[in-house]
């Protein structure tokens, strides 16, 4: 019998290969996983709504699947995932965070999650969400406070910050994210796991924001092998999103070796204060990379605030004005940072919008060009490791080596809208380490147009020379 602690941390993809094996039961998987979440939950506070009856069902029909010799299994047959509370499954409540919508019950399930139900994930649980998925942490008047695993005081990153708290915990192998301005980077960041924002249209999302280019939807894992499983599984145009793309890609399982690759970084974008110990490790991974065969040299962006301003011109247009719609009814209900978004919608204009299209031009008028010359773009995941766990942007300051930040509270300390603006960009994190207060940091890999390949043979690379992650007890947060 495997040590409990090593089965929740197994990966996704070790599993399935096990379960075809019959050497592992997606019953003792799904048991594993639910007796940890029943263990840390009162300490992070990642799951909203728990399934954990109707999982243990379907984990003893996957089960016999894999029994019957000749049995057809699909890609993610018995593994638990867990699920993002604001995607739609058909019968199952879906709060978004939000008081205004905590009884709201689908009767259609998301296009991602179709395909992850059939190909066999079950859902265990929903994870938690700040309210409507509009801070870059995690908490809300519905939920209470989610709270990172490796240091209890401070967030998970946010919006899918209870992804990234349950993969951290043990409490899933795999999890979805989506991603409008980080909210797939920011606590992959922050809880120390691979996080991927893929190319606007890879993968079908849900009406009205798949017609909105900042807004992507994937997965979240603690090894790329399962990122790339998963990736698998939701890409591919749906009949449901005119904006998801043909034909699907399937991303290979094996890579060639990234020796001879030129790699283009920047530690700020010219726009960031970084947080010195973030400096640190992405100085360490880049390392990481020249002893692969790469050569690693800084770039000048041409960037400026605006760069960042280009970003929250077009998310408060369109984002900020849905959520003000929502205030003008039931703002009584909704909490301050939610409130301070719809504000901002309100007096958004067709005037800014467009400016914040011509600034997206002028963005990629230095970046296209200069991802002429070179395989991959880094950048930090986050100027700072993390925030406080119940940041409160009304009355709490963004510091960053003792000076206060002074771009927009909501994103101050993330560096992973810029990456939404050039939205035909893929862009994989993947953690560089630990800050001495324990919370992981990270890096994002940013690849050409719609390289996707290109951002997962450099993170394959990466986590082989780096040895992993959570592969051992010391490499776990202690719960």
């Amino acid at each position: 019998m495997m040590k409990n602690d090593d089965l929740i941390y197994m990966s996704a993809s070790e599993a399935a290969a096990l379960f075809r094996k019959r050497k592992l039961s997606p019953v003792e998987l799904m048991s594993a996983v639910i007796a940890r979440a029943e263990e840390v939950e009162p300490k992070i506070n990642a799951f909203t709504f728990k399934h954990y009856d109707e999982a243990m069902d379907l984990a003893k029909q996957a089960e016999a699947k894999f029994m019957k010799k000749g049995a057809r299994v699909g890609a993610l047959e018995g593994l638990p995932i867990a699920i993002k509370d604001e995607s739609w499954i058909a019968g199952k409540p879906t709060s978004y965070g939000s008081l205004t919508t905590q009884n709201f019950v689908p009767d259609k399930t998301s296009a991602n999650n179709e395909r992850i139900l059939k190909a066999g994930g079950i859902v265990h649980a929903r994870t938690a969400t700040p309210e409507f998925s509009c801070a870059s942490y995690t908490h809300s008047r519905l939920w209470g406070v989610t709270r990172n695993p490796w240091n209890r005081r401070f967030t998970t990153g946010g919006s899918s910050g209870g992804s990234g708290a349950s993969l951290a915990a043990g409490t899933a192998p795999l999890a979805m994210g989506s991603d409008i301005g980080g909210s797939i980077r920011i606590p992959a960041a922050a809880c120390g796991v691979v996080g991927y924002k893929p190319p606007y249209g890879r993968n079908p999302d849900d009406p009205p924001f798949n017609l909105d280019p900042y807004c992507h939807t994937g997965p979240m894992t603690r090894t790329i092998a399962d990122a790339i499983l998963l990736q698998n599984v939701v890409s591919g145009p749906s009949p449901y999103d005119i904006a998801s793309l043909r034909p699907k890609l399937r991303l290979p399982t094996d890579y060639k070796p990234i020796k001879g690759w030129k790699i283009a970084y920047s530690m700020d974008l010219n726009v960031y204060e970084v947080d010195k110990e973030v400096v640190a490790n992405t100085k360490r991974a880049l390392r990481v990379f020249k002893s692969l065969g790469a050569t690693v040299e800084e770039v000048d962006l041409g960037w400026t605030r605006n760069a960042i301003d280009t970003g929250m011109w077009h998310l408060e247009h369109l984002f900020g004005t849905q959520l003000n719609q929502t205030a003008k009814k039931y703002g009584h209900l909704m909490t301050t940072y939610a409130r301070n978004f719809a504000k901002k919608g309100s007096k958004s204009s067709a005037d800014l919008f467009f400016k914040s299209m011509e600034g997206a031009v002028k963005m990629y008028e230095t970046f296209g060009p200069m991802m002429e010359k070179y395989d991959l773009f880094i950048c930090p995941t986050t100027a700072l490791p993390a925030v406080k766990a119940d940041f409160d942007e009304n009355k709490d300051q963004v510091r960053i080596n003792g000076k206060v930040s002074p771009l927009p509270k909501i994103l101050a300390w993330c560096m992973t809208t810029p990456f939404n603006t050039l939205s035909r960009c893929p862009v994989l994190a993947v953690p560089t380490g630990h800050a001495t207060n324990g919370v992981p940091t990270s890096i994002q890999l940013i690849g050409r147009t719609y390289a996707d390949a290109d951002v997962f043979r450099a993170g394959v690379a990466y986590e082989a020379a780096v040895g992993g992650w959570y592969a051992k007890p010391k490499t776990r947060p202690d719960l």
